[in-house]
């Protein structure tokens, strides 16, 4: 057990940056002076010290992570932050369950955006501020931020940036530093942050209305300060807002960063993923559109354009605001964007699912199989842009999309045991793996997950987390032979 000690004290100082995180929200609270200051008094000191005493008691047995250590501390952080996080919740509003608080703590972490929470409009500002915050801090990954200031507590970051961040952005090479990529990174994020803020005040929100919205925008969750979501402010502006700074968040980050330092677009002309994201993104609003003005759903074709445009922007980067009940769509529309959901978003970006990448991949392999059926003795290597993709990589994508599909039958069958619907079963589980938020039957946008038992809460919770982390991650660290010495 003491072999877990440096874990333990890393995890203690998480615990603590995360404590001195809630001084913004506090801080929101005593400038509104809305009410709510004294949560956040107790949730900071029970947080701060719940860390520092985690961090005293292993003090003595200090060295630098090994790669064991890293997928340790990244599950348990993403498991332990959200006790935390969830306590202003619990402590401001007495009628949320325990449980209901960490789904709803998971959720902000982890970007979803599934809510248990209604009367969203007359909750304190900075209650919702501080649900949207999470969003923030979580979109990114709360470990990237932690990995450039761990080093210069002696604590190594390698370790946890790999965990925590996919492969292709860390064979981008950025900088020769992690924790200096980790800044530049954080610096981009902040960046389109403000620009989205920014724009949507311009747009007509006030000024809290926008923050709010920036920090879900730009981490790609989907908590609103509003019940109708997005759709309360009934502005094609905002909209469209919405809609470019999505586009741009589901994008990778090293990318933007990496256009933002050499000042070129070129960095976006070499991503491989780009040409596909867009594509598919525009392919779907067409065929969509299409089968809505054939089915009479809406008036005439510029609503259909409107929500269409709007929600599979939304749905597909895994943001999930909303502006209508596209449950009211013929189901195969509501599968659709759903099914984009899964893998629109590019490796690198805010965004939830398997990433726009292994998709690539992955069509790219199955074509591959086909020209080798025709031509078995043809040398037909996968390529993605101009590098060659290798076949560890190819069998590590195979490996990953077979253990999603199995996770989304697993929880689906296990919600459906615990009384859930097939329709709302299967759409929470998707929507919650692939970080979306709202999903479909009884947990779509004009619902929430209140509908919910508990236990079902807790399942979708694990589920969040896993999807966040990617599934291999999290589920390292379950098998009995990461325990083995």
């Amino acid at each position: 057990m003491r072999g877990y000690y440096p874990v333990v004290g890393a995890l203690g100082l998480i615990v603590m940056i995360f404590g001195v995180l809630m001084g913004f929200p506090l801080a929101v609270s005593y400038y509104l002076d809305d009410g709510a200051t004294h949560v956040y008094d107790q949730a900071i000191l029970t947080t701060f010290f719940t860390g520092l005493a985690l961090w005293l008691l292993t003090r003595g047995h200090r060295r630098d992570l090994k790669p064991r250590d890293g997928f340790l501390l990244v599950a348990l952080s993403w498991i332990v932050t959200p006790v935390f996080g969830g306590l202003p919740l619990l402590w401001h509003l007495p009628e949320l369950s325990m449980v209901g608080a960490y789904f709803e703590a998971v959720s902000g972490l982890t970007a979803t955006g599934a809510t248990v929470l209604s009367g969203l409009d007359e909750l304190p500002i900075s209650i919702n501020v501080w649900r949207t915050f999470m969003h923030w801090i979580g979109g990114m990954g709360v470990i990237v931020l932690v990995v450039a200031i761990l080093p210069l507590l002696g604590i190594g970051g390698r370790q946890l940036f790999k965990a925590e961040v996919p492969t292709l952005m860390m064979e981008s090479g950025l900088t020769p530093r992690i924790a200096e990529t980790a800044k530049g990174l954080w610096l981009t994020y902040l960046l389109l942050t403000v620009a989205c803020g920014v724009s949507l005040w311009l747009a007509g929100l006030n000024g809290w209305d926008a923050l709010i919205h920036a920090f879900t925008v730009a981490g790609l969750g989907g908590f609103s300060s509003k019940d109708a979501s997005i759709g309360h402010f009934n502005s094609g502006p905002v909209e469209m807002v919405v809609i470019v700074f999505a586009l741009l968040a589901g994008l990778n980050y090293a990318t933007h960063y990496l256009a933002l330092v050499r000042r070129s677009p070129r960095p976006y002309l070499n991503d491989s993923e780009i040409p596909f994201y867009f594509a598919v993104l525009a392919l779907s609003v067409v065929l969509l559109t299409a089968l809505l003005t054939h089915s009479g759903v809406h008036a005439d074709l510029l609503t259909t354009l409107r929500y269409v445009g709007f929600h599979v922007v939304s749905i597909s980067t895994s943001l999930g605001l909303s502006t209508y009940d596209y449950t009211l769509w013929p189901m195969s529309a509501q599968i659709w964007i759903l099914f984009l959901g899964s893998f629109i978003a590019c490796s690198g970006s805010t965004g939830g699912g398997i990433k726009m990448v292994r998709a690539i991949i992955l069509y790219k392999q199955v074509y591959r199989e086909i020209v080798r059926s025709l031509h078995p003795q043809a040398v037909h290597p996968v390529r993605l842009g101009s590098q060659r993709v290798s076949e560890g990589i190819l069998h590590a994508v195979l490996g990953f999309s077979f253990m999603y599909m199995v996770s989304i039958v697993s929880l689906t069958l296990l919600l459906v045991a615990t009384g859930a619907d097939l329709v709302t079963a299967f759409g929470a589980v998707v929507a919650c793996l692939n970080n979306i938020g709202p999903g479909l039957g009884a947990v779509g946008p004009a619902s929430n997950y209140a509908v919910l038992s508990e236990l079902q809460q807790g399942v979708l919770s694990f589920t969040m987390i896993l999807g966040r982390l990617e599934i291999f991650t999290l589920l390292v660290v379950l098998t009995p032979v990461f325990w083995r010495r």
